[in-house]
């Protein structure tokens, strides 16, 4: 996700993202106009991987690969309590975020060409991303309307293959996550 503060991607830029449907009625408006990548079709959803392959290198291999790989993990449930910050970044801490490393790490193993990230962070740490690029007011503004409504939970049950054509992100395939589910 190249460039989001100008609203423009590189075409053919792919992401492997982890779609939290429950999060949307909190998390929504704010993204909306507080996260680029929201008005470019991005809904809200925890990395999983980004930058994957260029979209011309995924062809039914890959795709059929994706889904074997995906597969092997196992749904989960997750539940968003509390937010946390990068630098000019608000998000929601996923717990456990375990399972979203277990995820980034079995693809990077497949095609460890495409680091998290693009290698730009020595670890790698899940998140929702809600608000970035604003300055610290905005963000305490933001955060304390967000607290209220926490925590949300969710049942992480598929991986989404997102692309860009430069402008708007495409889901272009989702895996479901097929393992046992631990009791």
């Amino acid at each position: 996700m190249s460039d989001g503060a100008s609203g423009r991607y590189r075409a053919g830029e792919t992401a492997l993202l982890a779609v939290v449907k429950e999060a949307e009625p909190l998390v929504g408006p704010w993204r909306q106009r507080f996260d680029s990548f929201a008005a470019s079709g991005v809904p809200a959803h925890v990395t999983v991987l980004v930058p994957f392959l260029d979209v011309d290198r995924i062809d039914a291999a890959v795709t059929d690969e994706l889904g074997a790989l995906f597969g092997r993990h196992a749904p989960f449930a997750v539940r968003f309590d509390s937010c946390r910050r990068f630098p000019d970044v608000l998000y929601l801490a996923p717990a456990p975020d375990a399972p979203f490393r277990a995820l980034t790490e079995a693809v990077v193993a497949r095609w460890p060409e495409a680091p998290p990230y693009g290698g730009q962070f020595a670890e790698v740490v899940p998140h929702l991303t809600v608000a970035h690029g604003r300055e610290a007011h905005v963000l305490d503004e933001v955060e304390a309307a967000l607290t209220a409504g926490l925590p949300v939970t969710a049942d992480v049950t598929s991986v989404s293959l997102f692309a860009t054509d430069g402008d708007r992100w495409h889901q272009r395939a989702e895996f479901p996550l097929l393992g046992p589910t631990p009791f």
